[in-house]
């Protein structure tokens, strides 16, 4: 807690002092340490009354204080223990989701209606050019490609593949039996 004046509540601490409210609810009144209203009422001369009549009202007045102080402190506590549990609540139902959510398919995403390639539903198989270069042979595929799920779950990257030229197809196969997952 910082430091702050208790000057203004001069007038205030002498009467709760006469009533002989304790240190603590006195503290805990002006949201201030007890050891900051001890040193406040030894700088100001602010001690109880010596009569007996005021030293009985004291001790009650100190008890009462006291059980009403830790009735506060016992609140505020349970409200935090109360708030605790409903975040864990809410973070255990958050996990529970996200299991739920890991065990669902994932969903299909939808194509956006648009006039590029990139986001247009695929209604046929993709386009592609088998390319006879100087450095050697290599297969372009339609950027499209890439919108492909399953292209992006089982081929993105570089994959070892089998290939298989027949007369009329030439067959990309995945290298080493074909389910394997590759890391």
């Amino acid at each position: 807690m910082s430091r702050r004046s208790l000057r203004p509540q001069l007038n205030q601490i002498r009467g709760w002092v006469r009533q002989g409210r304790t240190d603590a609810w006195i503290a805990h009144q002006l949201e201030v340490t007890v050891q900051q209203i001890q040193s406040f009422k030894r700088e100001n001369d602010l001690e109880a009354d010596g009569d007996n009549a005021a030293a009985t009202e004291e001790v009650d007045l100190r008890a009462e204080d006291d059980a009403a102080i830790a009735a506060e402190l016992e609140a505020e506590e349970a409200r935090r223990a109360e708030e605790e549990a409903k975040l864990a609540e809410e973070a255990a139902k958050r996990a529970a989701e996200e299991e739920d959510e890991d065990e669902k398919p994932a969903p299909r995403r939808r194509a956006r209606r648009s006039t590029s390639s990139r986001s247009r539903k695929r209604t046929g198989p993709l386009e592609g050019t088998f390319d006879h270069g100087e450095e050697g042979y290599g297969l372009w595929l339609d950027p499209a490609v890439e919108d492909d799920p399953i292209y992006a779950e089982h081929w993105a990257g570089h994959r070892p593949v089998e290939v298989t030229i027949e007369e009329d197809q030439i067959v990309i196969k995945r290298a080493g039996g074909g389910d394997e997952e590759e890391a």
